[in-house]
Order: structure tokens, then C-alpha cells, then sequence
């Protein structure tokens, strides 16, 4: 079958639209020739800095014809529905549609064949429309201007044209001009099987006929090329000094520059992103390598590449010895110049001389102001116009930090250092000028004021983890950190209701609280999470700092009553200075606090299931788990979520959520039968069969087993607890009969069907769990 191959070719794409623009045509042509009802048997789409080509093999000579029914009026309809119907349908007179019955009554049927039209026919109208309609994230206008009077419309619905003052008409320009990235020189656009000479899809835009010759690179091959077929085209490109395929202009480039850093000695330091954004920036790549003064080596290794990557898209070597930085670096040219390539080395060395000479100068000036010294000026920086200054998200993480740092084994008094340093970096030249460095340099200011090591370091690592493949802190200081600057925007965003909705995540919340969740893990961490959460929320609901004491000592008081851990209460407890009963504290505050918090723990449940899934386990296992009350600690859910997989897959544990499954059906029946619930404590005076006794004896046993097992944190111990319910459930159901006549009888037994029930929930909710 055919081929198509077509290509666009313009003016420079800018590196970063490369690839997202070969996929959209890939996309955008494809969808049409299959709604067109020409499938294909493969498409591949390719970009460089000046084409964007596309090549799908297999798609038929012609379209499929079409048979298609039209359901018309019922016979004796109006004439004008009718006539409606004929015209839509194509039929002369409504003598050609058949009549056919229907349970409304009869109806007219039109039986319309539309004949296939040739692909290549379809292919001219479907490829302006994409050029037309291409999403290009920034485009520009061009084309022959086409001028054109815009009348307007007066009162009475009259065309009246656009004058001036002299009365002359106005022309005005036409908005229909065509959009596109860069302007277009020239389209090819050829149709036809690689046995035959393909066939041209003519159109024409803006002035552009489609043709079958396009043009090489540049300054080393710009004279036109005529092309057949892919292969042919690939193969003369190559031949005119254009590598299509970026993926392998970035394979080129890797090897090149490797082998030149390791004939000189030296080891090129890896960067994916740079390499894809300087593939496309290039058609031919040849690498060259330059230097800069060996002076600039004293400033940080990460500012000397950052200013490099940023300003002339070159990567920087180091020793393999020491695996520091050199005084080297390696660029990548589109030419093959006469002289070697010296002038263009020489002139990439005095720019990046210029730019680190201002990097080198930024770093120095930086060092002459201690980062606490940059503190006031954050008073003056809205963080959030909900949520305050940045002084104020500050004192939030200092408070919070210092209130963690005994649970991660870290000292307040460093930790509340860290956190009041960890952000000061962002008012720093460097970081000005490079916002990608935030907290690295905060690391090596603080270093070089003489700071603790653990709270340098913590400055740069509380940012961590930023995605799944980053490291976890696991120093205490960096951890409570990062913990507090992390729940902190979560609270903050979730008391103004600024949550995560869809695909939108402005203030990358999601990836906070998997931040979170990580942390904890990792570090195998014991934290409360509604504890953590409420500091911060009462620090923003409450200004006065008096205020703000009282309302965190009635809140935890009120939680302790509630049924929070009284250790981990202590733990989170303020002396406000005063005695406050828990009866004082403001019922809407709780209210809104526990709105708040049970909110965001869904979040972090649905945060930790895709943790989970990405680990192998089952997200409804997740969803029992977190159905219990008061479930906030993640490390203990993570491992009862273990323990409870382990379980399930054993035939005790299959048995069992089968025999719950079993009982559960039968209480939700009788319930919805019977209009009450099955609740309550079943008398063991009418048990009169041996397994209603035994059930009932081993259900008090498991259930006590059960729960200290939990209490002791003894995860597997509370799911052999559980496996003892098996046989005798199974014993149950094959001897006792619960639907009785005897009311009295049936009733009791529905009460020990759901003891099942309860007994389970020591470990988790069954309900959740699928299968």
C-alpha cells in the first residue's frame, strides 16, 4: 500500500517545541485519515531545528465506501418535514427511501451509498486544515497581507463600511492570515508505493505549492533536493548535512563529546535535558571543545555549570579523579567550519569569560551579607495574599520544625536554626540568576558563615525529596525541616481551599505530599500527622501569638479527649500560660480543624495508594486501612497494609474475607428487609448449636488477640489472630441456618454475623478490600 511522507519546512523551531510539535502532527494527521476511514499500518514523526516531517506507511488507494441509513419523518409527516429529510438525504423524491416500521409507528428510511474518494484527494484537504489548525504554544502571522473592509452594523441591522474622515473606505487587514512557528518556505507532501514514482498531494497555501523537493543545510548543502520516498529522503538529507532524527543527533552528540573529554583526559558530566535541548538546536552536530580561566574554579562547581548550560547550552567536564570541575568545556556546533572550528570556539570562550565574571562577582557580593541578615526584608514579600508574608510561612516552618524535631531524634535548638535559614538563599544574586539553585546555595552560604554542618545542610536538602527519583534526607535536622516546609503549604493551601483539582496543580501540592509520605517512610518515622497539621493551622487562623498558644493547647487538649495518643499529645503540647479547659475552646475551630484534617489525610491516603500501587501493593488494601478512626500514622498503616497483603494471600485469609464477604451480604439483606440494624451484643443464651457457641467464643478470643497485637504494633500477630475465625465461620455457615422462623432466634444470629464484622475491623475495614 502507499506511503505518505510529508514534511514542513521554515525558518528556526525553537528547540523546546521540537518534540512536542512532531508528536501533534503525528497526532493531528493520523486522527484525520482514520476519521476519514484510511487506517494506516505505522506513523513516525520527526523534528530539527528548520523541518517537521512525518512518514506513515500503509494507508489505502481509496476510501472504504460508505452504506448508511438515514431515519427520516414518520409517513404522513408535514410536506416542509419532508422536504427537509429529501434534502438532507440527497433523494429526489420520497418515492427512494423505503418505509420501515417501528414500535412508534412508520417511519421513512433513506438508504444513502457514498462511493470512496481517492486518498490522495482526501490528503489535500486534510494536511491545509492541520497547517491551519496546528498548535503551536507561541506562533507567528505571516503571509501575503490581505486587505479587506469590515463593515459595521448599525441600529437597523444595515452594512455600513468603515470611512474616514473624507469619507473614504477604510481598509482594513484580514485576521485569517496564516499562523505558524516560523514562516514557511516549503511543503513536501508526496503520495504512493515505494515500487512507483509517488505522486504529489497538490495544494496550495499562502502562496506555497506542496512539491516533492525540499532543501539541506543551510551553509553547508542549501541548494534544493527532489525525494522520492523516506528512505530517499533520510538518505539525501544525510547527504546535505541534516540528521533528521533527533534522537540520534543526541546519540551523536553523547558519543562525540564523551570521546573527546576522555582523549583529553577529562569526564563529561551528563546532562539529558541540555543534550535534547541541543539537539535541537542543531541539524549537524560537531563537537568542539573550549576553556575558560582557571580563577573561575573557586566559585561553586553547580554556578559555573548553570551559568555555562544556561547562557551557551555547553556541557562542563571533571576530573574522574577528584570529580570536580575543570577549566574545560564542550560545545556543539551546526557546521563544519574551515578552520576547525577555532573562531567559534573563541568567540563561545568570550561569553562565557563575561558571564562567569558576573556569576564569580553575584557569589562574592553574596558572601558579604550573613544570611540572617536577610531576614527582614522578607516581612515586605507576599508569600500568598491568603496566607502572608514569607516572614510569616517562616515563623510557621521555625514552629513546626522545632515541635518535630524530638519525634525525628533531632536537636530543637538546630533545627529551629535551619528552618529560620532555609529560605534566605532565595534573596541572593545567585539564586536571582539562577532560580534552579535555591537551597544548594543556601548550603554553601551558611558553610561559609560558620553554620553547623547539619543546618547547611538541611538548607539545601529541605526542598528533598522533589520527585520520585530524588534521594530522602535522611540527616534528623534536614528531615524535620523538610517535613515542616512541606506540611506547612499543605495546610496553608488547604485552610484557603486552594486544593489540587484535576490535572491542575499550581502550587505542586501532590508532590508535597508525596514529599511527605516518603520522609516518614524512609526514615521509618512515628508522626502523627493530624498532630503536625494542627501547628500550622493555628498559626494561620491565629495572629496573636498569645492567641495562637492558647488555641494550640485547647486544640491538643480537645484532641486528647477525642482519643488522640496522650504521648504523642505531650509531645505536641504548648504551656500556654495560662489554664484553659478544653470546654472553652471555640467549637467552630474544631469543627474547621477537623474538616481540615480529615480532608487533607484522604490526600495523603490517595498520595500513599500511588506510593504503594508503585511498590506492588493493592490500593484497596490502602482504603481499609485508612476506613479505621484515627489512622495518621503512615508508617503503621504502610506496614498493617503489608501485613494485611501478606495475609490475604494465604487460603486462611482468602477463606475469611470470602466468609465476611458471606456474613456482610446476609446483614446488608435482612437489614434493608427488615428496616433496622443487626447491631448490639447477641445474647449467648440462645445459642443452641455447638458452632454458634464456638464462633461466638473464638470471635471474643481473636478480637482480644487481635487488638493487643495492634496496640503492641505487632501487625502480623493481629492477622494470625484473625486466621483462628476461619474454620469455625466456614463451620457456621455449612451448619447453621440464620433466617429462622424463631424471631428471637434469627435476630441473634444476624447480631453474630455482624460480631464477624466488628471482630475484623481490629485490623481493618474487609469492606474496602475487592475480591
Amino acid at each position: 500500500m502507499p506511503d505518505l511522507l510529508l514534511e514542513f519546512f521554515s525558518e528556526e523551531i525553537p528547540a523546546r517545541m521540537q518534540a512536542r510539535a512532531a508528536e501533534d502532527l503525528r497526532k493531528l494527521v493520523t486522527d484525520k485519515l482514520v476519521a476519514a476511514g484510511l487506517t494506516y499500518d505505522g506513523a513516525k514523526a520527526f523534528a530539527t531545528p528548520r523541518r517537521l516531517a512525518l512518514a506513515v506507511q500503509g494507508i489505502p488507494v481509496r476510501q472504504p465506501d460508505v452504506k448508511e441509513e438515514r431515519k427520516g419523518p414518520r409517513v404522513g409527516a408535514p410536506e416542509n418535514a419532508i422536504a427537509g429529510f429529501l434534502k438532507a438525504a440527497g433523494l429526489k423524491s420520497i418515492g427512494e427511501a423505503k418505509v420501515q416500521p417501528d414500535k412508534k409507528g412508520d417511519f421513512y428510511v433513506a438508504l444513502i451509498e457514498k462511493p470512496g474518494r481517492a486518498a490522495i484527494e482526501v490528503i489535500a484537504e486534510i494536511v491545509p486544515e492541520v497547517i491551519k489548525t496546528f498548535p503551536w504554544p507561541k506562533s507567528m502571522r505571516w503571509g501575503a497581507r490581505k486587505m479587506k473592509n469590515v463593515p459595521t452594523i448599525n441600529a437597523q441591522g444595515q452594512s455600513i463600511p468603515v470611512v474616514n474622515e473624507k469619507g473614504k473606505t477604510i481598509p482594513v487587514v484580514s485576521d485569517d492570515w496564516l499562523s505558524w512557528v516560523r514562516p514557511l518556505h516549503s511543503i513536501i507532501a508526496i503520495f504512493g508505493p515505494e515500487t512507483e514514482e509517488p505522486d504529489i498531494v497538490k495544494f496550495e497555501i499562502e502562496g506555497i505549492k506542496s512539491s516533492d523537493t525540499t532543501f539541506g543545510h543551510r551553509f553547508m548543502a542549501p541548494a534544493q533536493i527532489k525525494v522520492r520516498r523516506f528512505e530517499d529522503y533520510v538518505s539525501k538529507l544525510e547527504k546535505a548535512k541534516v540528521v533528521l532524527d533527533a534522537a540520534r543527533r543526541a546519540e551523536m552528540i553523547h558519543a562525540d563529546a564523551k570521546n573527546l573529554a576522555f582523549a583529553q583526559g577529562f569526564e563529561l558530566v551528563t546532562d539529558d535535558g541540555l543534550l535534547a535541548e541541543v539537539a535541537g538546536l542543531v541539524e549537524w552536530p560537531v563537537v568542539l571543545m573550549g576553556e575558560f580561566d582557571k580563577a573561575f574554579l573557586e566559585i561553586p562547581g553547580e554556578v559555573i555549570r548553570a551559568t555555562i548550560r544556561t547562557n551557551q547550552k555547553c556541557f562542563v567536564l571533571r576530573d574522574p579523579q577528584t570529580a570536580k570541575l575543570v577549566n574545560k568545556f564542550i560545545m556543539v556546533a551546526n557546521i563544519e567550519a574551515s578552520d576547525g572550528g577555532k573562531a567559534i570556539v573563541a568567540g563561545c570562550e568570550r561569553v562565557i569569560r563575561a558571564r562567569l565574571s558576573d556569576a564569580k562577582f553575584f557569589y562574592e557580593t553574596d558572601l558579604k551579607t550573613k544570611l540572617e541578615d536577610r531576614l527582614p526584608k522578607f516581612e515586605h514579600i507576599v508569600f500568598h495574599e491568603k496566607l502572608g508574608t514569607q516572614k510569616e510561612r517562616i515563623e510557621r516552618i521555625v514552629r513546626l520544625a522545632k515541635e518535630l524535631a524530638p519525634i525525628v531524634k533531632a536537636d530543637p535548638k538546630k533545627a529551629e536554626r535551619a528552618a529560620l535559614l532555609c529560605k534566605t538563599d532565595l534573596l541572593t544574586e545567585v539564586v536571582g540568576e539562577f532560580p534552579e539553585l535555591q537551597g544548594l546555595m543556601g548550603k554553601y552560604y551558611a558553610e561559609a558563615q560558620g553554620e553547623d554542618e547539619a543546618v547547611a545542610h538541611a538548607c539545601e536538602d529541605h526542598y528533598k525529596p522533589k520527585g520520585p527519583d530524588d534521594l530522602v534526607p535522611a540527616d534528623p535536622i534536614s528531615v524535620a525541616v523538610a517535613l515542616a516546609d512541606k506540611i506547612d503549604i499543605l495546610v496553608g493551601f488547604w485552610a484557603i481551599d486552594e486544593k489540587p483539582t484535576g490535572s491542575k496543580d499550581p502550587y505542586a501540592l501532590r508532590r508535597a505530599a508525596l514529599g511527605v509520605i516518603r520522609l516518614i517512610i524512609a526514615n521509618e518515622l512515628r508522626l502523627s500527622l493530624a498532630m503536625a497539621i494542627s501547628v500550622p493551622f493555628t498559626a494561620i487562623r491565629y495572629e496573636d501569638e498569645r492567641e495562637r498558644r492558647i488555641s494550640n493547647s485547647m486544640l491538643m487538649m480537645a484532641m486528647r479527649q477525642r482519643g488522640a495518643d496522650v504521648e504523642t499529645v505531650r509531645r505536641f503540647y504548648r504551656e500556654s500560660g495560662e489554664f484553659v479547659h478544653p470546654s472553652d475552646f471555640e467549637e467552630h475551630v474544631w469543627a474547621e480543624f477537623v474538616s481540615i484534617a480529615n480532608d487533607l489525610l484522604s490526600f495523603f491516603a490517595d498520595r500513599l495508594k500511588v506510593q504503594l500501587r508503585e511498590q506492588g501493593a493493592r490500593h484497596d488494601l490502602v482504603d481499609a486501612v485508612f476506613a479505621l478512626e484515627g489512622q495518621d500514622d503512615l508508617l503503621m498503616i504502610v506496614r498493617r497494609v503489608e501485613a494485611l497483603g501478606k495475609f490475604l494471600d494465604t487460603d486462611d485469609g482468602k477463606n475469611l474475607l470470602a466468609g465476611y464477604k458471606r456474613a456482610t451480604n446476609i446483614i446488608r439483606i435482612e437489614e434493608k428487609k427488615d428496616k433496622k440494624e443487626y447491631t448490639g451484643a447477641p445474647d449467648p443464651k440462645l445459642y443452641n448449636q455447638a458452632e454458634e457457641k464456638e464462633l461466638a467464643r473464638t470471635i471474643d478470643t481473636a478480637k482480644a488477640e487481635a487488638s493487643k497485637s495492634v496496640a503492641a504494633e505487632d501487625f502480623a500477630a493481629a492477622m494470625s489472630a484473625m486466621a483462628k475465625l476461619r474454620p469455625h465461620v466456614d463451620a457456621f455457615f455449612e451448619k447453621v441456618t440464620v433466617n429462622v422462623d424463631d424471631k428471637a432466634l434469627r435476630e441473634n444470629r444476624l447480631k453474630l454475623l455482624n460480631e464477624i464484622r466488628s471482630a475484623t475491623r481490629a485490623v481493618a475495614d474487609f469492606s474496602k478490600i475487592e475480591g
